[in-house]
This record gives structure tokens, C-alpha cells and sequence, in this order.
């Protein structure tokens, strides 16, 4: 398919990764919705590119708002390509901080709402047999730690969801990559991260440097969101795209002291974890393949 008859469906497209990649999309000459809580950020970009692009109210966590946006979507449009999630939020503090409002809030809108996006579009990708869905989870899908509990297990969710996920509609011609960012200049460390409904002094040892660390750096992040959103653009355009698209040379370096850290960690035990079995049972593979 060319580029300009392609159709992009990208939520959290009024600031952050989800501005970036409407701007990006439409400099392409492609065609894109763009959705948000707030319609009117999204007008002037729209109006920009009249006749390519369609600006839409959208709070992700309202079923019936999901629904209506895909409607409108395939009335304007007839088809969806690319379903970029990119709607989230971020949060820091101990677990135990959250209130339970909170906790399940942060798993509705970073988890939930993107898997049920996804499936209100299935269908029409299924009958399409074809499309890319971008699921933006972080560096913190695949990494947690203290402060950032709460937000790791909603971006872990996505990441598992998005794996089995991948191998679900693969025979269907549907590709899904998971964008995994580190550090970038958007809303993240600003006004709109959650902050615990409780503070408890216990605590503070750990939280409190992590706290000045991500709000210390607020407007200052390595990560520019616009060459993050070619880097998406290329992956979804390549004929081999990736599973997970990991962004910022501070992910990788995370990831790979975890990944060395989480060996150690597995080979001191794995002796002892790998008796475990009847003496006359024999090893089966886990999973198809």
C-alpha cells in the first residue's frame, strides 16, 4: 500500500510521543486520526493538513467513546492501518502510597484501555488482513524499580498482552511492535505524572532520590520525541519490523545491566530450581515450536 492511502489511528496525539507522530504522519502526505481528551489541542494540527487528517474527543477508558472513534474513524477514512496507542500516564512513588483508586486507575488507562482499543480494531485489521498496532510501553515494560511499581506493572501488562498478542494475528498478516522508551522530553516527568495519595516517611530513603532524579530532569531528557517517532514510522514501513523497538541508548543500557543482573540471579538457583521434577519425568518443552 503507498504511504499517502495508508490510515493511522494514534491516541495522546495532543502532546508527547503521540504529537510527534501525527506531526510525523502527516508531513508524510499519510492520513491520520488524531485523538485526545482535549479535541481543540489537536485542531490546529488537523487544519493544517485538511482532508488528511480528522481531530476526535477520545477519553481511552470510555468504552462507548472507543467505539464511536473507530465508527467515525471507518466512516471518514473506510479502513485503519496503524493503530498507534500511545495515551498514558506516568507515575513515582512506593507501592504501599497508592491508594487503591489510584492503583487500579493507572492499570485502566495504561493498560486496559490500550487492549481494548485493540480489540475494537482487530476486527476491521482481521477483515483487512492486514495493519500494524504500536503499543507504547517503556523501558519501565521490561524494568522495575522502586518508585515506579505501580506504572511497571501496568507497562508489564502490555508488554505480556502485546507478545501473545503478536502471535495471534500474525497467520491473520497484522504486525504489533512494542515501543520502548527510556528517557524523552515529553510529559512524563512533568505536572501530569501521578503522585501517591499518601505519603509515608518510611519510605522517603528510596523515594525521595528517585523523585529528584525524574523531576530534576524534567525539559532536560537525551530523548527527542520527534526522531523517536521516524524510528516508529520506519519500523511499522519495514518489511521485518520488530517485536519491541527499544528507544534511547539509556534503555539499552538499562536493559542490559538488568538482563546481566537477572542471569546472576537465575544461575545461583538453578540447580536447586531445575530439581524440581519427578526422578522419572522427562523435560518438555514450554509452548509450541
Amino acid at each position: 500500500m503507498a504511504h499517502a492511502d495508508r490510515v493511522w489511528f494514534i491516541t495522546g496525539a495532543s502532546s508527547g510521543f503521540g504529537h510527534a507522530l501525527a506531526q510525523a504522519v502527516l508531513a508524510r502526505g499519510e492520513r491520520a486520526v488524531l485523538t485526545a481528551r482535549r479535541a481543540g489541542l489537536l485542531e490546529p494540527l488537523a487544519s493544517a493538513h485538511e482532508g488528511r487528517a480528522l481531530a476526535l474527543p477520545l477519553d481511552i477508558t470510555d468504552a462507548i467513546a472507543r467505539e464511536r472513534a473507530v465508527e467515525a474513524t471507518l466512516i471518514r477514512f473506510g479502513r485503519i492501518d496503524v493503530l498507534a496507542n500511545i495515551a498514558g500516564r506516568g507515575s513515582l512513588g512506593a507501592v504501599e502510597e497508592f491508594s487503591p483508586d489510584q492503583l487500579r486507575g493507572q492499570m485502566e488507562l495504561n493498560f486496559f484501555a490500550a487492549a481494548e482499543l485493540t480489540r475494537a480494531v482487530l476486527p476491521v485489521l482481521r477483515a483487512q488482513r492486514s495493519g500494524h498496532i504500536l503499543n507504547l510501553t517503556s523501558i519501565g515494560g521490561l524494568v522495575s524499580m522502586g518508585g515506579f511499581g505501580v506504572y511497571c506493572a501496568s507497562k508489564f501488562a502490555l508488554e505480556a498482552w502485546s507478545e501473545a498478542l503478536r502471535d495471534e494475528v500474525a497467520p491473520l498478516g497484522i504486525r504489533v511492535t512494542i515501543v520502548e522508551p527510556g528517557a524523552f522530553r515529553t510529559d512524563f516527568a512533568g505536572d501530569a505524572n501521578l503522585r501517591p495519595a499518601h505519603r509515608i516517611d518510611a519510605y522517603r530513603p528510596v523515594i525521595g532520590p528517585v523523585e529528584t532524579f525524574l523531576y530534576g530532569q524534567a525539559g532536560r531528557q537525551a530523548g527527542d520525541p520527534a526522531r523517536a517517532a521516524e524510528v516508529m514510522i520506519a519500523a511499522v514501513d519495514s518489511d521485518v519490523p520488530p517485536l519491541r523497538l527499544m528507544l534511547g541508548s539509556d534503555a539499552y543500557e538499562l536493559w542490559e545491566r538488568t538482563v546481566a543482573a537477572r542471569t546472576a540471579d537465575l544461575a545461583a538457583w538453578r540447580e536447586r530450581g531445575e530439581a524440581t521434577a519427578f526422578p522419572d519425568a522427562g523435560t518438555v518443552r514450554i509452548g509450541p515450536g
